[in-house]
């Protein structure tokens, strides 16, 4: 048989009921002060239908605040669960990018220290004194130009006493040449009276001792008058050789005015005037040639197959942003340096305002072409393990394979690939070390 559920009861029975609670507890209290204590028959008990409403009333609320709490909480799981199955069902995206081949033309980037194309120390060529300097340090001069005066006053003594000396051997030549003249008169009427006595002897109007004694002189006035003329052949050479002395002085009375031996900017100033100068060890100014400038970069071994003479170069320098200097490769060592393999190329670049100056750095372009196009991908796709060297390829259009290659040239943000791929192979842009041969992603093409 059911059970049948009991009337719900009043409120005013509740009401009721709830008073006498307070009473009796108040009682209570006044027992546990010492106030008398209520007779026992007073005590309230509660009435099955009130011990059944308090349990409704509970009951209620807490199913109240498990629908409140936990219907919350399982939607939220099966939100997290269901957004992680959707997560594991999408591939992750990766940039790929195309394998392509270079250009023919490539571009060598190397640095390089510019230098003028033509510089030179001026030493003194005369002792003396710094008399005047007529150039300093950042003067441009032109050829031939004065940049200082020696004062040499001993010089001046050497070259009177030089032209002295000349004048007396010009005065021995005359005079060997006067003896010589009269040398060649004596041998003359020598040879002449030497034949007359021989037709008389023929004729036997004389005797033989005369005849030669006539003879006699005649063979030695010609040997006197050999003597002669090389003695006038030595006084000649006296004044040639002290022409030469007077030359040799006057030349270096020139040297007491030094010049700029070409066009060129003065980069070193070394004496001030009344210094000591000495020939030949003193350096008083050096001389640079800017108009035209050239700079020296070493080509590695690499490259140095694809430079030659009349290439075409450009030159960036650091302090002067957004300006490129056009020039060519004037020459080149034709031979690698044993210690790094390096070829020596020198670029000859104008120089027209002297914006560049000696002593600079420089980045310097080669500009060249090759006859055999290289595969060219970036250098973030390189991975580099203890395998070897890897990129990450992506074959059937999800699928990561690990593929072996071989690097070539390395040109910074790219680099040569000579073996292990092929044009139009597809491989990960920037592989991290999450990339796993076999895994599953989604190919995105990376940005240009």
């Amino acid at each position: 048989m059911r059970q049948t559920e009991p009337d719900r009861p009043d409120i005013s029975d509740l009401l009721r009921e709830n008073e006498d609670l307070k009473r009796q507890i108040q009682a209570l209290k006044s027992a546990g002060n010492g106030a008398p204590t209520a007779h026992p028959g007073n005590v309230w008990r509660p009435s099955a239908t009130a011990i059944w409403a308090i349990f409704l009333g509970m009951t209620v609320l807490v199913v109240i605040a498990f629908l409140a709490g936990y219907r919350p909480l399982v939607a939220r799981r099966n939100l997290i669960a269901t957004e992680a199955r959707e997560q594991d069902r999408v591939l992750p995206r990766v940039e790929v990018v195309e394998v392509r081949r270079a250009q023919d033309k490539t571009v060598i980037e190397l640095p390089g220290n510019i230098q003028p194309i033509t510089e030179a120390p001026i030493l003194a060529r005369a002792d003396g004194y710094l008399q005047r300097r007529l150039a300093d340090i950042g003067d441009r001069v032109h050829s031939g130009q004065v940049l200082a005066e020696i004062n040499a006053p001993e010089i001046a003594e050497q070259i009177q006493q030089a032209r002295a000396t000349l004048q007396q051997t010009q005065a021995s030549v005359d005079q060997a040449a006067a003896n010589y003249e009269r040398g060649q008169a004596d041998e003359e009427l020598a040879r002449v009276t030497a034949g007359r006595w021989a037709a008389l002897l023929g004729k036997g109007v004389v005797s033989r001792q005369e005849n030669d004694t006539y003879q006699s002189q005649y063979r030695s006035l010609t040997a006197a008058t050999k003597a002669l003329e090389k003695a006038l052949g030595v006084q000649k050479s006296n004044v040639a050789a002290a022409q030469a002395n007077l030359a040799r002085l006057n030349t270096l009375e020139s040297y007491l005015s030094v010049k700029a031996p070409f066009e060129g900017v003065i980069t070193l100033r070394n004496l001030d005037m009344g210094a000591l100068v000495n020939a030949g060890s003193t350096l008083l100014f050096r001389i640079a040639q800017i108009s035209t400038l050239r700079t020296y970069v070493n080509v590695p071994q690499s490259n140095a197959s694809d430079v030659r003479a009349g290439q075409a170069a450009r030159l960036t320098v650091p302090n002067l942003p957004g300006r490129e200097f056009h020039g060519t490769v004037a020459r080149t060592a034709n031979a690698l340096d044993s210690a790094s393999r390096t070829l020596l190329v020198e670029v000859q670049v104008p120089n027209p305002d002297g914006a560049l100056l000696p002593g600079m750095y420089a980045r310097v372009d080669l500009f060249g072409g090759r006859s055999e196009r290289a595969l060219r991908i970036p250098s973030d796709a390189l991975i580099i393990r203890g395998e070897g060297t890897e990129v990450a390829m992506v074959r059937d259009g999800h699928t990561i394979h690990l593929q072996k290659i071989e690097v070539g040239r390395d040109y910074g943000a790219s680099l040569e690939v000579t073996g292990g791929l092929s044009e139009g192979d597809i491989i990960i842009a920037n592989p991290g070390d999450v990339v796993r041969e076999g895994s599953q992603v989604q190919p995105v093409s990376a940005p240009k």
